[in-house]
């Protein structure tokens, strides 16, 4: 049973996350040729997080936001913000244009958030 409420929340994860990574590289690819790379990238990471905490409380986990679990959510997005800056700079480093650089990370990057969400909103005390 815990594995099918599990699969289940992978799907809505990954509806909420097509939701806010489509935000996020919306944004990013508007700004990225009139600004900096990593501003233009935190610019869209920051705004799509406002609506994903929102979705992931209510559509993903069924459960109501909390300032805790806002904190929690936003401690999990550092991490996974700081390895998405990470990869996005390596990306780039090797060539692969501004426009496509993205795409990788988020390949990467989003099966790991969702294991950091999940338990932030799975954890008890939070």
């Amino acid at each position: 049973m815990e594995s099918r409420q599990t699969l289940k929340e992978a799907v809505r994860f990954g509806i909420v996350g097509v939701v806010a990574t489509a935000t996020h590289y919306g944004i990013y690819y508007l700004l990225q040729p009139h600004i900096n790379v990593n501003i233009a990238y935190t610019t869209g990471y920051a705004l799509s997080f406002i609506a994903n905490f929102y979705l992931t409380s209510y559509f993903t986990f069924g459960t109501k936001p909390s300032w805790r679990k806002l904190m929690g959510m936003g401690g999990a997005h550092l991490v996974n913000y700081l390895l998405h800056l990470a990869l996005l700079n390596l990306f780039l480093f090797m060539g692969i244009t501004k426009t496509w650089a993205p795409v990788p990370v988020f390949a990467i990057a989003i099966p790991i958030n969702f294991l950091l969400v999940r338990f932030v909103f799975k954890h008890k005390k939070l």
